[in-house]
């Protein structure tokens, strides 16, 4: 006669215990490739998107400021500090 080696310890075979492990383990795996094509195919993509994004922005206030240095009034003549100020003089 054969002899069979003894059960493992904990619930037996197909009881809920096992099923709720199982189930865990599919989980965490599942987990795992979803972090994996985060960083994989998400991250690179937002990424390249998010610098395009501020490189078109940047663009867009440099040409902001130009528009707003060319239409920018010139400042009012003062003559220079100790020069008598010009005008009618009263005498």
């Amino acid at each position: 006669m054969g002899t069979y080696p003894p059960p493992p310890p904990g619930p037996p075979y197909g009881s809920v215990g096992q099923r709720i492990e199982e189930a865990i383990e599919l989980i965490e795996m599942e987990l795992r490739h979803a972090a994996a094509y985060l960083n994989d195919a998400v991250l690179p993509q937002v990424r390249s998107e998010s610098i395009s994004a501020l490189r078109n922005v940047a663009n867009s206030m440099r040409n902001f400021a130009d528009r707003l240095e060319r239409n920018q009034p010139p400042p009012p003549y003062s003559p220079p500090p100790g020069t008598p100020p010009k005008g009618p003089t009263s005498a």
